[in-house]
């Protein structure tokens, strides 16, 4: 994985087209910005009930954004990671169809777990409170077969998504024949989605047990067969995180965009300095992806009984999701938990921008601390735009995370490149893409429990950001040739909310 910022992005919701236009913006008004994209599910349909995340064919690329043949072209100019949909799929799907009309008779008739497989006496009360789920209620789905057969289908995140039994042959063979296509269309990184879930064990909470590291380790190996990189998208407590990122390829580092919006919240970086003194180097950088800001990264341990502590105070962290309420006016409130359907229980539904109360030099800060951590930045389309809350998307379709998942048409896309913010954000980008001091080492020092400083070295080169987090503002030096060249950030004077 080349060692630059990368794009994370839907094919239809940045240009307004499929995959030809996003080439196209790649190619030319964003030429050179990025050193590889994360193009969200392109699968049949790229609309679904969960934006593509509940394929009714995941080798089939959904007509509205292109073919097969688009993204081998888009793979030839640029990196391309996709997603490997290892949980489940959807109850559209040809092969769930035929289960529902043949029952046992269906090839497909393992391919879907059930609760009789998981529990082939029946769970307990206790033992579906131990399973953990990012919903309320029991993992469950009741469908009645053609033949009068009632199946208790596991269906980890709603009812038109039906867990794949990943550890019979027809479910290794359907995953093997994903990996196939894409190696074929030229894909180079792929991420495993909500494989963390992908496992189920009676007696146990059904997630991230060393059945699913061992499951992870053969699918990366035939990944690894194939040419491609795995990065592994798990939400849990952090420490698990670690533990994770030993094991893989590429984790994510979601506790830095809640860890940032505390940071600038409360006035202090002790909290933020003892992750960076812990976090795995493996790691892809984000602030903002397709799903919400993920509470659960930064909280105690929820699967322990004892309550392991989370790496911020459990009082703050309840304190900090009112706050990025208030930034938002109370846009992320209507889009988040039972305000909204598609509920998650872990995380806070709103742009990253608007989450920072629009504050423009807060927010640059914010991308700078990003860009400054070990590891591999990534951008999300709306983040890049520096994107507000699309409440009339959130109101339309009544699904949360939706508000942090607009539509920009071509129009817009060109109109956002020419604005200021997005100008500056473009300018960190490419210094973090081309300056030496980042393929050497770092040093981190917390002068004052409100400021925290980056120093990045590699012979002579050097990049250095402080941030005075109480102040909200902060400067980015670097050695330029034979000179020094500085970015300064300062507070605006009102942040909103």
């Amino acid at each position: 994985m080349k060692n630059k910022v990368q794009l994370i992005t839907y094919v239809n919701r940045f240009g307004g087209g499929g995959l030809p236009e996003l080439q196209a913006l790649l190619t030319g008004p964003l030429k050179d910005v990025f050193g590889a994209v994360h193009i969200l599910p392109f699968f049949l349909p790229i609309d679904g009930a969960d934006a593509g995340f509940d394929p009714i064919d995941h080798r089939l690329v959904d007509p509205k954004a292109g073919c097969w043949n688009d993204v081998k072209s888009l793979s030839q100019d640029i990196d391309v990671m996709a997603d490997v949909i290892v949980n489940h799929m959807s109850a559209e799907s040809e092969q769930f169809r035929d289960v529902l009309e043949r029952g046992s008779q269906s090839p497909f008739d393992k391919l879907f777990l059930t609760q009789e497989d998981v529990f082939p006496r029946g769970a307990t009360p206790q033992e579906l409170a131990a399973v953990y789920r990012p919903r309320p209620g029991v993992p469950f789905t009741p469908m009645t077969l053609r033949t009068g057969e009632t199946r208790q289908f596991w269906t980890t995140f709603t009812p038109q998504q039906l867990d794949i039994n990943v550890e019979r042959p027809e479910g290794i063979a359907y995953l093997d024949g994903i990996l196939q296509q894409f190696r074929a269309a030229g894909i180079r990184m792929i991420r495993l989605d909500a494989v963390g879930y992908a496992i189920k064990r009676a007696g146990t909470s059904c997630f991230m047990l060393p059945e699913t590291f061992a499951f992870i380790d053969r699918l990366t190996a035939r990944a690894r067969e194939l040419g491609m990189e795995v990065l592994v998208e798990v939400h849990s407590y952090y420490r698990q995180q670690v533990e994770v990122a030993k094991m893989v390829d590429w984790v994510y580092d979601f506790a830095l965009p809640p860890l940032l919006l505390h940071a600038f919240a409360f006035g202090t970086a002790k909290c933020l300095a003892e992750w960076v003194k812990v976090r795995p180097s493996n790691a892809l950088t984000v602030l903002d992806t397709h799903d919400g800001i993920g509470i659960i990264d930064i909280g105690a341990d929820a699967s322990d009984r004892k309550g392991r502590p989370g790496l911020v105070p459990p009082e703050q962290l309840a304190e900090l999701v009112e706050i990025i309420h208030q930034r938002t006016k109370g846009e992320s409130r209507q889009a988040t938990g039972a305000a909204a359907s598609n509920l998650d229980l872990y995380q806070v539904n709103s742009t990253f921008f608007d989450a920072m109360g629009r504050d423009v030099e807060r927010y640059l800060l914010a991308r700078a601390v990003q860009f400054f951590l070990p590891g591999v930045p990534q951008v999300y389309y709306v983040g890049l735009m520096c994107g507000a809350n699309d409440m009339a998307l959130l109101h339309e379709t009544g699904v949360g995370r939706d508000i942090n998942r607009h539509y920009y048409s071509l129009g817009e896309v060109e109109l956002h490149l020419q604005s200021s913010p997005v100008q500056r954000l473009l300018q960190l980008i490419r210094l973090r893409n081309s300056h030496p001091a980042f393929d050497g080492a770092l040093q981190m020092d917390l002068p004052h429990e409100n400021v925290l400083s980056l120093i990045w070295r590699k012979d002579t080169a050097f990049a250095e950001l402080s941030v005075d987090f109480a102040a909200g503002s902060g400067a980015l030096r670097y050695s330029d040739g034979d000179a020094i060249s500085e970015l300064r950030f300062r507070a605006d004077d009102v942040v909103q909310g």
